[in-house]
């Protein structure tokens, strides 16, 4: 399977993918293994109101998750693979890039969130994720690769099972 499958079918995997690594992550939440919520996280770029934050955030983080899986979609075309292992593989690839790189830099776009480098302020602030995400629990890295590697895994091997849209 060389060619990139038909748009139709792209969203029902991307959202197939996106509604597993919510599923995961918010798990991980709910099991107190991790306090990382990436759909608050986002909302609260754009407002400071909990409630609103956690709706916008996860409308975005749908959107996302659709938009991150046509970049998976063109990187499977591009090789000529689509399987679960390849899926699983960039998946991981994905969630470190989050855990190494992504979280630590969100202290310095999200204007809500506090940085290791701030002094005190009168207002509240977000605690920063920190390396590895680590400011929010232990479980935190484990929760993040999972829900990643599964993502990966669900975009790369449901076309390879041939389940596409009538």
């Amino acid at each position: 399977m060389n060619s990139l499958p038909p748009l139709l079918d792209m969203a029902i995997w991307g959202l197939a993918g996106t509604i597993s690594m919510t599923g995961i992550l918010f798990a991980a939440n709910g099991l107190g293994l991790s306090r990382l919520s990436i759909p608050f996280l986002v909302g609260g770029i754009f407002t400071a109101n909990r409630q609103w934050a956690n709706l916008i955030g996860f409308a975005l983080y749908l959107v996302g998750g659709w938009g991150f899986a046509l970049f998976y979609f063109l990187f499977f075309s591009s090789i000529g693979i689509y399987s679960w292992w390849i899926g699983a593989a960039v998946g991981f690839l994905h969630g470190l890039f989050l855990l190494v790189a992504a979280l630590p830099l969100m202290p310095f776009v999200h204007p809500r969130m506090a940085s290791s480098y701030d002094a005190p302020v009168a207002r509240p602030q977000l605690e920063p994720p920190g390396f590895l995400g680590l400011h929010y629990g232990g479980g935190t890295p484990a929760a993040v690769l999972a829900a990643q590697i599964i993502y990966g895994t669900v975009l790369g091997g449901l076309p390879q099972l041939g389940l596409t849209a009538p």
